[in-house]
């Protein structure tokens, strides 16, 4: 192993040691409230970050710079989608969820949220709603398992082709996360996440600047100079990477990772989780500009790193680990700047443990909470439904690493099922739930399971047969027929779905329209 390495390997450890220590530093949850909320008490910082780099994960570091140096600026349409679906969900969602599920029996997850919401005796909703988190989040919890190991065998390794180092590296990073999710809970994620957030910002705004300054600003130069066939092009809004007017449809789709932000689980318990209205308005500022210089600077190191780095990865077919060679590139010298760049690489473990503890405590909250405690066995103690969490945790990150265990994983590709599936199953039932007085249980159950088996079948069902990609048998669904993104199509029928069915069935009893009134007008 080299001095670098070693250095590098430093900078690792230092981190995770951190984290793991915050863990234990918040190890004390008296309650389910605590473990799965934080007592409702995160201040305006916390929150905005936590909820953000959450949201973000391994794709801001990897998936979205590694697209924008295949294709061009053309795939920043995507930034600006969810620069959008970020700005409506802090001013639509936040201030009225946090209320309404405090109003809704204290709610402490989405699914109990909705069965509060409906009044649903028969736990209906819950069920539901629980086995969409179970699926999805098994998927969206992969792809940070296969970002980290991606990350390891690429610096301590030969590159994702090299099984060993992707090996070693999906367990570490699985390992890491479960210990300190299993420790702290929802504290001492949302802690780490504080923690991470900056970290993530931090090393996304500088990486690309040093690497301009490098190429003296001469952006279109550089492109021209790697082999870039049109470089205006390759930095229009309207190309793609090889000079193609980019299609409606693709802007469309790309527009509509918007829509996924109202279905999110791991946000939307952030905002539950806020300590009062005064510090919701400090949190959207703070969430929003975060946002706003996050995906900036994710989509600008795309365009630098194409003319920047030494190495092509789009012929290697690398263009995921763009962030990682920017940083190897630039803190190549003595040990003290490669320390920083091992320090600046852990930007990407922030971005991938800050999701992932996420998504598995949700995932916990859904099992312990709302299929154990709401359905199995409802006298269950306080003790024995946080020990079913547990085990909830350790049982996904298990699937999750079966998911990720090909060192072909795609990050993005994992990132938009699960983003897709969330998005369409929950967005319109949470946005018909906070400002439909007359949206009703049977309404509600026949969106939900209309969006989740839209995506399902949109992208994972062969109707069209198989054709072979690089050696690879590949399914050809209707999303590779059309090219529109599922979440589009099952967030629009999901809306629907649940207003027809809506209107065709019993108005909702006074008991639970006289909920919704005082959820919207009381101030907690």
């Amino acid at each position: 192993m080299s001095t670098n390495t070693i250095v590098v390997l430093v900078a690792f450890v230092i981190y995770m040691g951190m984290m793991i220590l915050i863990g234990a530093l918040n190890s004390k949850n008296s309650n389910n409230e605590d473990y799965f909320l934080g007592g409702r008490g995160l201040g305006s910082w916390t929150a905005a970050l936590s909820a953000q780099a959450s949201d973000m994960s391994g794709w801001l570091l990897m998936g979205l710079p590694g697209a924008v140096y295949l294709a061009g600026t053309g795939e920043v349409w995507i930034a600006i989608g969810l620069l959008i679906g970020t700005i409506l969900n802090w001013f639509l969602v936040a201030r009225r969820l946090r209320k309404y599920t405090i109003v809704a029996n204290n709610s402490l997850t989405i699914p109990s949220f909705f069965e509060n919401r409906f009044h649903d005796k028969k736990g209906v909703l819950k069920v539901i709603s629980s086995i969409v988190i179970i699926v999805f989040f098994a998927v969206y919890t992969a792809s940070a398992f296969a970002s980290g190991a991606k990350l390891f065998a690429n610096v301590f390794g030969k590159g994702a082709e090299d099984n060993t180092a992707y090996m070693v590296g999906l367990i570490i990073a699985a390992v890491v996360i479960l210990v300190y999710t299993l420790l702290g809970g929802f504290k001492a994620v949302c802690y780490t996440d504080f923690i991470q957030g900056m970290l993530m910002l931090v090393a996304i705004l500088a990486v690309p600047i040093i690497a301009y300054v490098s190429i003296s600003g001469d952006l279109v130069g550089a492109l021209g100079g790697k082999g870039v066939f049109d470089p205006n092009g390759f930095l229009s809004l309207m190309k793609d990477g090889e000079g193609n007017n980019i299609s409606a449809v693709s802007i469309i789709s790309n527009l509509g990772w918007a829509l996924g932000y109202f279905g999110m689980p791991h946000i939307l318990v952030r905002f539950m989780a806020i300590k009062s209205d005064k510090e919701v308005k400090k949190s959207r500022v703070i969430a929003i500009v975060w946002v706003i210089l996050s995906l900036g600077a994710a989509s600008f190191l795309g365009l630098v790193a194409r003319g920047f780095l030494t190495e092509d990865l789009a012929a290697s077919g690398k263009s995921e680990i763009v962030f990682i060679k920017s940083i190897q590139q630039i803190f190549d010298g003595n040990i003290v700047l490669v320390f920083i760049g091992g320090i600046f690489l852990c930007g990407i473990l922030a971005a991938i443990m800050s999701t992932a503890d996420s998504q598995l405590l949700v995932t916990a909250s859904a099992v312990s909470e709302d299929m154990y405690k709401g359905v199995i066995n409802k006298k269950a103690s306080e003790k024995s439904a946080l020990n079913v969490g547990r085990i909830a945790v350790v049982v996904i990150a298990v699937i999750a690493f079966v998911i990720a265990i090909k060192p072909d994983s795609s990050v993005m590709d994992l990132v938009s099922d699960a983003w897709a599936g969330f998005g369409a199953a929950f967005g319109p039932i949470i946005l018909l739930s906070l400002f439909w007085k007359r949206f009703n249980l049977p309404g509600a159950a026949a969106g939900m399971i209309t969006g989740f088996l839209t995506v399902i079948i949109w992208d994972y069902i062969p109707f069209f047969g198989y054709t072979n990609i690089d050696g690879k048998s590949t399914a050809i669904t209707l999303y590779s027929k059309t090219g529109l993104y599922s979440l589009v199509l099952g967030f629009a029928l999901a809306m629907i779905v649940a207003v027809v069915v809506t209107l065709v069935t019993k108005a909702p009893t006074k008991e639970i329209t006289d909920e919704f009134d005082k959820a919207k007008a009381v101030e907690i």
